[in-house]
Order: structure tokens, then C-alpha cells, then sequence
């Protein structure tokens, strides 16, 4: 009979923790505490998983650029700096489930943007930095050159030699 009861709650566990999750928006930082973030005074870009848009994908990287430049990084053009650049991004359309449905029954759904920025080791190409953003997005081509400055901004704002001031 104890076995049935823990297999039970153990099953009614499981079920509850992902319908009690709620999507988290954001910045995360992920860094490698062995690295001296201060240490480094060039970059260069790497192929990531960069937007198929190209407005999109050139206004992404002036930004981290610009970042970058701000933090004491200069980008050099041949050789691999003391870090490599990357990022990553994505769009996904999530639902509010908490809100009402409409008369024909849908709920809300709205745009929401992932931007990944990556610092990698230059030989081993080992993740040295990830920050990454979740938030709702405007989708209209007048405002998303603000929401990605925004966003980068954000992400940067969190650098690990920016988080100890």
C-alpha cells in the first residue's frame, strides 16, 4: 500500500511541475567562473544561427558591436581575437492562457523573441559566455530596430564585469 501511495504522488508530482511552470521572460547570464572577463580587448564574428532576415541579422550585430565597443572590445578583421562573437535567434508565437478566450473561443497568442549572444574560446571554440534574452516582441518593421537595441542593451547590462558595480 506505501508503494502505491508514493507511486501516486510521485505521478501527481511529475504532472503538476510542468503545468505550474510559466514561461520565464528575460535576461539569463551564463558565464565560465574561471574567466577573466576583463582580460579580453578583441573579437571577431563566427558563424552562429543568425536571423534569415538580413535587416534583421545586420541590426542584431551593429548592436553587439556597439556593446561590444562600449565594454573596450575592438573587432579585428583577421585573426581570431581574444573571443570569439556569435549569436543565435528566434521567434515564437505563445498563448496566455490566462486570459479570456475570444467569442470563437482562441486565446491570445503574441510574438515573442530569443536572442543568444555567445562569447566562445577562440581555439577551442568552448562557450565562455551565453546571454540570452526571452521577451514579447513588436513585429512591425518601424518599431524592431528599437525592441533589438533594447534587447541587446539589456543583455549587456548584465556582462559580468558590469554585474559587480
Amino acid at each position: 500500500m506505501t508503494r502505491f501511495t508514493v507511486a501516486i504522488g510521485l505521478c501527481a508530482a511529475i504532472t503538476a511541475a510542468p503545468a505550474g511552470q510559466m514561461t520565464k521572460y528575460g535576461v539569463t547570464v551564463t558565464a565560465d567562473q574561471h574567466v577573466d572577463f576583463t582580460k579580453f580587448r578583441t573579437y571577431a564574428w563566427t558563424a552562429g544561427r543568425p536571423s534569415a532576415d538580413k535587416q534583421i541579422d545586420s541590426r542584431v550585430v551593429a548592436a553587439v558591436d556597439r556593446e561590444l565597443g562600449a565594454l573596450g572590445l575592438t573587432k579585428v578583421t583577421s585573426g581570431p581575437g581574444d573571443v570569439l562573437a556569435t549569436y543565435s535567434s528566434l521567434s515564437r508565437t505563445d498563448v496566455n492562457l490566462k486570459a479570456k478566450p475570444d467569442a470563437n473561443g482562441r486565446l491570445p497568442e503574441y510574438w515573442v523573441g530569443t536572442l543568444v549572444v555567445a562569447l566562445l574560446d577562440p581555439v577551442s571554440r568552448q562557450r565562455l559566455l551565453q546571454l540570452r534574452i526571452d521577451q514579447p516582441i513588436e513585429i512591425e518593421r518601424a518599431k524592431l530596430d528599437v525592441t533589438i537595441d533594447r534587447a541587446v542593451a539589456a543583455l549587456f547590462a548584465e556582462y559580468p564585469t558590469r554585474r559587480h558595480r
